[in-house]
């Protein structure tokens, strides 16, 4: 299997994307819309943002937090970092990586500049996503674990795809862009906990705007840099999960994203969801509590265990703290919860050092055990599963709430009704539909 005809033939395809791949889409445009308006004043956001704006250019496209426009590629630096910024974004378990920040914000990039309709921007943005995804489990867990951000690399292909459709290259074109994006994409875990992590997705997206670009100026590149024995792959994972693109046109992999509903790392969910679980069904009260213990899979241990977290940001990489909140009933959904002052409350403290992590390799990386021993009464137990996702009325109900929580509801009711009429019909570039006033 050629790998790069077979997301050629995928990109060059017109057929119609099904309207259950669409409507989850919109709710990760909406979940992808609301993280980044609220995440725009964040120390990074301000950084890359003050950065981007010094260096001006041409006044191409929207950026969040600023009435100011700028180049796309830089555009597509600054919201992708943003919108990353909280790691409050959606998550796709099959592929470990954060779609919506890496390949949307390119999309919005490139729909401003060439100013097609919303209908065209959703188009391209899907399209990139499943690219996205369908890299990132063909790159397999080795990738990962060997300390790649998926959403960086995997990223970086799915935003050229998403740029790419939008600036209509030819197959000859988007080829090129695919070999170049090949020598851009970068991102390592060791900067999770930093201001790094939410680059990576900035940096994905602008490499993906960059180089579709150039590849539309007739920009040359490897034609096997993506798979070639030198390629991409081949040099940043040992072994390819050939089974990634069954059935790619067919069945849409991105459908299976997981939306957040902590304002934490995902890989502390499913324990967290468990505890909430055995909490509220038997009325724990943090002072019966003598030993908690979070089962999960061991490639967690060095992405959302840290024991001793200093910060409101180390907080949200912490099944220890993240537990002791839960625990003390702290509403983990909200932004202001994960504080600097919280990683020194002496209850939460108390709690977190009664916290332990345990490994399983038998279990999934979307899955956790967690069992909480009680004064007098012996060991409570829980498993929860973040891939065994609701229907897409309650999807809907709980990513609404989230935008809602986020936002308020006047500005959700706006954004959610823009982001439904995708007829071209509508006044105005995509970005100044969805975002008329931050």
């Amino acid at each position: 299997m050629n790998i790069t005809d077979v997301l050629l033939d995928y990109i060059f395809d017109t057929s119609p994307q099904p309207k259950s791949a669409l409507n989850i889409f919109r709710l990760s445009l909406l979940d992808w819309a609301a993280v980044s308006l609220a995440g725009k004043n964040e120390p990074v956001a301000k950084l890359v943002r003050s950065y981007c704006i010094e260096e001006s250019g041409n006044p191409e496209a929207f950026i969040f937090g600023s009435n100011e426009r700028l180049p796309a590629r830089a555009a597509a630096l600054v919201n992708g970092t943003i919108s990353h910024a909280l790691d409050y974004d959606d998550t796709h378990f099959d592929s470990l990586g954060h779609p919506s920040v890496a390949v949307l914000p390119a999309a919005l990039a490139l729909a401003d500049r060439t100013n097609c309709d919303m209908k065209s921007f959703q188009y391209a943005a899907l399209l990139g996503m499943e690219v996205a995804t369908r890299i990132g489990v063909w790159l397999g867990r080795e990738h990962y674990r060997k300390g790649f951000h998926i959403t960086a690399t995997a990223g970086t292909f799915g935003a050229t795809v998403a740029a790419g459709y939008l600036l209509k290259l030819d197959r000859t074109q988007m080829l090129m862009g695919l070999g170049l994006a090949s020598s851009r994409a970068a991102g390592i875990k060791a900067q999770f906990g930093t201001m790094g992590k939410p680059f990576h997705a900035g940096l994905a997206a602008s490499n993906g705007v960059e180089v579709a670009i150039l590849a539309s100026k007739g920009f040359t590149a490897a034609k096997d840099g993506l798979e070639g024995s030198q390629g991409f792959a081949n040099t940043h994972s040992s072994e390819q999960n050939q089974n990634a693109f069954i059935n790619l046109g067919k069945d849409f992999l991105f459908e299976r994203v997981s939306h957040k509903f902590h304002a934490c790392c995902h890989g502390t969910h499913a324990a967290l969801e468990a505890l909430i679980k055995i909490r509220d069904q038997y009325s724990i009260s943090p002072n019966d509590i003598e030993e908690i213990v979070i089962i999960t899979h061991p490639q967690y241990l060095d992405v959302c265990n840290i024991f001793t977290p200093q910060t409101g940001l180390e907080a949200k990489f912490s099944y220890k703290l993240t537990a002791a909140m839960v625990m003390y009933r702290l509403d983990t959904a909200k932004l202001e919860t994960f504080s600097n002052d919280l990683c020194f409350d002496r209850n939460l403290v108390g709690m977190r050092d009664k916290v332990f992590v345990k490994t399983d390799t038998t279990l999934s990386e979307s899955c956790a055990k967690v069992e909480i021993q009680i004064s007098g009464k012996g060991i409570l137990k829980a498993k929860y599963n973040l891939a065994e996702l609701k229907n897409f009325k309650e999807r809907e109900t709980k990513v609404y709430r989230k935008a809602e929580s986020l936002l308020g509801p006047i500005q959700t009711k706006k954004l959610w009704l823009e982001i439904n009429h995708s007829k071209s019909t509508g006044h105005g570039s995509v970005s100044q539909r969805l975002f008329p006033k931050q």
